[in-house]
């Protein structure tokens, strides 16, 4: 119980309470929403920077010129607020929502050259009232996407009240705060399910939490922090990020550049909010999310970019039809590193040392310089300016593998180059479509190996997927039968019935293998990559299919710029054809990218043209606008209806002419075996045997007792074996390694040593997630 007052202490309090000392517990809460309002301000707009000097200053002049536009373009009506943003669709209204936040900033920034003004601060209340009388307010019923409704429309409008906080008066805030929680009423922070997991609970945990914040709710916006306790952790199955390193979201979709990055900026935003106030996130969530800066996000993104295979259909929005801010891979990689650079702020000091020598690494190497991106407003920039100007040396471009099982992806860097590999499962989708984006996305999960050499251009960022062959996806096996556009439905529905996708890697080799049914058609194939220090080895095997159509594997579909046509050479002779099939080509090298080596020999057909498409094709909201690109196409035909069909060949990104047809005559690679049981290569300088088992069998000195994933890597006298089991059974595996050991140094807790000596024998209990299970020998 607390202590009992007596005369002099309550006389004591009283004057304290006159001096301000101690203050009455209702106007410490108000004094708490004020200090977390101004804190988010100070989110939105940045602070420490001068705004007369670049690149803010450009910043606040655009936004100048954008709000005085926008006032000048306002007619309101009874459906719209502008006329060419009608709130049927509901698009309008989040467009109108951001174009009265925009005429707001303008408002109250300095040097927009309408500071102050008094004549917009009218026109946008103004246009505030019409909106909440028109079209969203307490009571007016919801049609078309929910996520306008209750994250796009919402979160701008927050925003607004925030920055027009006492203009707008209390009781303009309290009908919009009405009209939020009519759309967004606390409910949706209820079970985890539906459109209220991953990102978009973090979004809508982020409405409710400023709801709470600007109107005085400590219950809501203790809710709001509660409601994420879901997203702060790790998840085995659905939405949300995984152990590995994954993020999956719509349950069935590869999504850490896009989502994913809403999830990250999302979080970020709200720890800085409440930190410190008695709303703070505090506990273990705190660490998933730091954690997942450099598991999941940084090794997605390449010199700016953020890779393709990992941003699901926004990889269809690239020129909108109004004109507005390109969103291709650099703009969504640079709105994840300005993410990692918000969520710095609360590291401690040396994850923040890292990841600002990250985000310093990435602008070093990005041919777009990083802070003159368009999407970027002031509070972002100020973030990035801070970070580029610290101490933190730039980190050096980064080597190795990452294998991330649960969203059937895999990212490979060698020196100056990366690649990308997408797959497809009963887990992951092929691709994903909705909303009028990404129809003919069909093939991404069919192989799709892309690539960056050396330099930091991006062939993929100038109108790839409007202008791209979607049969021909470079690394994929497909049949050519036609499909319709969102073949296999919307949302991640096109799922095919396999589950031997995955492999093992050691962190710097691996081997990946994928099950592939093809989308809607009879073909299946069994597909392995043998990822190496300078090449990727790319078998094929089991290839069958009965649609009655050509069946082929494209060994590179790739961009050559809008006009570009490098020197192409065959064999040692400079390819002058444009469409032909060659018969037993041993070597292709393309100048300024890179080579192919065809070991033995393989019928190849070379392709070189010009194609043309427009963003509309992929996209509803696209621009019409024609888009012409060159392409260079390499496919094995594999012909109509094949059974048992093959390829081997090998990528020499980034590689010389020379290297190339060195490659081709020497005995770098040997192919063990290359069937629909079994997929193996020995990497002789590199000490290395890796395989794909299908099924139980021996491949060399290797043998298992079920499906796995193996890499042996010799290291000196030591040898360290790796296994997994990408079925994902959790069956017991046995392991025979029929080579002599002297003893065992070291191996996980998962691994059981039955023998070792004249051969090693394992049982490895390899759990469901596909992971990695290792034990270092000492050879005799």
């Amino acid at each position: 119980m607390p202590p009992a007052w007596n005369r002099r202490g309550f006389l004591t309090a009283a004057t304290a309470c006159a001096l301000g000392l101690v203050r009455p517990r209702r106007a410490a809460a108000a004094d708490e929403f004020t200090a977390l309002r101004l804190r988010w301000r100070d989110l939105l707009l940045g602070t420490g920077f001068d705004p007369g000097a670049e690149p803010c200053a450009g910043v606040l002049r655009r936004t100048g010129a954008e709000a005085r536009l926008h006032r000048e373009r306002m007619r309101p009506g009874p459906s719209s607020l502008w006329p060419d943003a009608p709130f049927d669709p509901p698009a309008g209204i989040t467009l109108s929502c951001v174009r009265l936040q925009t005429m707001a900033r303008a408002y109250v920034q300095p040097g927009t050259g309408l500071t102050g003004d008094a004549g917009l601060l009218t026109d946008t209340l103004a246009g505030l009232d019409h909106l909440h009388a028109t079209a969203y307010h307490a009571g007016a019923a919801r049609y078309g996407n929910w996520w306008e409704w209750q994250i796009g429309a919402p979160r701008a409008l927050l925003d607004t009240l925030t920055l027009l906080h006492d203009a707008a008066g209390p009781a303009r805030r309290a009908d919009w705060l009405a009209a939020v929680g009519h759309f967004v009423p606390d409910a949706v922070l209820g079970a985890y399910t539906g459109t209220s997991t991953g990102a978009n609970r973090v979004d809508l945990c982020r409405v409710v939490a400023l709801r709470g914040v600007l109107g005085g709710s400590a219950e809501r916006t203790a809710l709001a922090r509660d409601a994420l306790s879901p997203v702060l952790r790790l998840v085995d199955h659905g939405d949300g990020l995984y152990a590995d390193g994954s993020f999956l979201q719509h349950t069935w979709v590869a999504y850490t550049g896009t989502y994913g990055q809403v999830l990250l900026d999302g979080l970020g935003r709200l720890l800085a909010l409440l930190r410190g106030s008695p709303w703070e996130v505090t506990g273990p969530g705190r660490r998933v999310v730091h954690d997942s800066v450099e598991r999941a996000f940084a090794p997605v993104i390449h010199d700016g970019l953020v890779l393709d295979a990992v941003c699901g259909r926004a990889v269809s929005r690239g020129l909108t039809a109004d004109g507005g801010v390109p969103q291709g891979a650099r703009q969504r990689g640079h709105a994840l590193i300005a993410s990692i650079a918000l969520l710095a702020a609360g590291a401690d000091p040396g994850e923040r040392a890292r990841w600002h020598g990250l985000v310093k690494g990435w602008a070093a190497r990005d041919p777009q310089p990083l802070l003159s991106d368009a999407q970027f407003g002031t509070g972002d920039l100020a973030r990035l300016v801070a970070v580029l100007d610290g101490p933190a040396p730039p980190a050096p471009p980064p080597a190795g593998h990452r294998l991330f099982p649960a969203m059937d992806r895999a990212v490979h860097r060698g020196p100056g180059w990366t690649a990308s590999l997408a797959m497809a499962s009963d887990r992951v989708a092929h691709y994903e479509n909705g909303n009028g984006e990404h129809p003919r996305g069909w093939h991404t999960g069919s192989g799709m190996l892309t690539w960056w050499g050396p330099g930091g251009e991006d062939p993929y960022g100038d109108g790839f997927w409007p202008t791209a062959d979607p049969y021909r996806m470079p690394g994929t096996t497909v049949s050519t039968k036609r499909l319709a556009d969102g073949e296999g439905g919307p949302w991640g529905a096109p799922r095919p019935a396999v589950r031997w996708v995955g492999g093992v890697t050691d962190g710097r080799y691996a081997v990946v293998g994928q099950h592939l049914k093809g989308l809607s058609s009879t073909l299946e194939a069994h597909k392995a990559w043998f990822f190496t220090d300078d090449a990727v080895v790319c078998l094929g095997a089991g290839i069958t299919a009965r649609d009655g159509v050509p069946v082929e594997t494209v060994v590179e579909h790739r961009p050559l710029g809008r006009d570009g046509d490098p020197r192409l050479t065959v064999d040692g002779r400079v390819h002058r054809g444009r469409d032909e099939v060659l018969r037993r080509v041993r070597w292709v090298h393309l100048e300024g990218h890179g080579g192919w080596v065809l070991p033995g020999g393989a019928e190849l057909g070379i392709l070189r043209e010009s194609r043309t498409g427009a963003w509309r094709d992929v996209n509803a909201a696209g621009s019409a606008r024609p888009l012409t690109r060159r392409y260079l196409t390499l496919r094995h035909p594999h012909g109509t209806d094949p059974v048992s069909g093959s390829y081997v060949y090998v990528l020499l990104p980034g590689a010389s002419a020379t290297e190339v047809a060195a490659a081709a005559g020497g005995a770098r690679w040997t192919v063990l075996a290359n069937s629909a049981a079994c997929q193996a290569v020995r990497l002789g300088p590199a000490g290395v045997t890796a395989a794909a088992f299908r099924r139980a069998g021996t491949v060399a000195d290797l043998t298992v007792s079920a499906p796995a994933a193996v890499l042996v890597r010799r290291r000196g006298p030591r040898t360290v074996l790796h296994l997994a089991e990408p079925p994902r059974s959790g069956a017991p595996v046995e392991l025979v390694w029929n080579r002599p050991v002297r003893r065992v140094v070291a191996h996980d807790a998962s691994v059981r040593v039955r023998a070792a000596g004249a051969a090693l024998r394992l049982t490895i209990t390899p759990g469901t997630a596909c992971a990695g299970h290792r034990c270092e020998v000492e050879t005799g």
